[in-house]
């Protein structure tokens, strides 16, 4: 199937309060783009901290600071980080419109996905018996690129993320989510790290069009 619109395939709404000011990240055409953190509330006590990039025009006048509440659109994005320094794939929320609040949104933490299974899903289940599967999905983007996404699924759709296979087509709806892990860096050494993955709510493949079987 051939995705055209590549903004409608990658959609995030996400609101939360700033945790960081913003620091510069790198440079495109000479515009420059800054990174913050945004701290987002889950429906229950546990909260998210995410990572946002956004172009310098929005950052004119009053700009971003610490403890403003905004409300972002955008999509999520990742790319390769070469400076040995943290994890391998790099993944933030690249800002497409941001607007300050007056108060912090509930709930308010959503991404639409469009992409292909590029990686075969791993199923699993924890000690106590809950179901579990990783998938890494690939989302194109313009200009030939694909952004990376990792998701992860629990019971129902854990079980049917086991029988979808590399190159199926999927939709995935669900919430952008922190989460803190310790890995182990020699015997006696561990270093704590956070993984960024899309919770699944939703999963559902992509019936292929009659078209795409037609040979020319």
């Amino acid at each position: 199937m051939n995705i055209g619109n590549y903004t409608e395939n990658n959609k995030v709404v996400i609101a939360g309060t700033v945790a960081s000011e913003p620091e510069f990240s790198h440079e495109v055409y000479e515009e420059s783009f800054y990174t913050f953190m945004l701290d987002t509330p889950r429906l229950s006590e546990v909260r998210d901290v995410i990572r946002i990039t956004v172009s310098e025009k929005f950052l004119a006048g009053d700009g971003i600071q610490v403890g403003d509440k905004v409300r972002i659109s955008g999509q999520f994005r990742s790319y390769n980080n070469f400076s040995n320094v943290g994890n391998r794939l790099i993944l933030t929320v690249f800002v497409k419109d941001i607007e300050k609040t007056e108060e912090e949104e509930e709930n308010s933490n959503s991404i639409y996905l469009n992409g292909y299974i590029c990686k075969q899903p791993v199923y699993r289940t924890t000690p106590f018996g809950r179901e579990i599967a990783d998938i890494l999905l690939a989302v194109n983007r313009s200009y030939n690129k694909s952004d990376y996404i990792p998701c992860i699924a629990w019971g129902r759709n854990a079980k049917y993320a086991e029988t979808l296979k590399i190159g199926d087509n999927v939709i995935i709806k669900g919430r952008i989510q922190s989460r803190e892990y310790q890995k182990k860096i020699s015997e006696t050494e561990v270093e704590s790290k956070t993984a960024f993955e899309v919770s699944v709510a939703k999963l559902e493949v992509v019936e292929r069009d009659v078209a795409d079987d037609l040979v020319l």
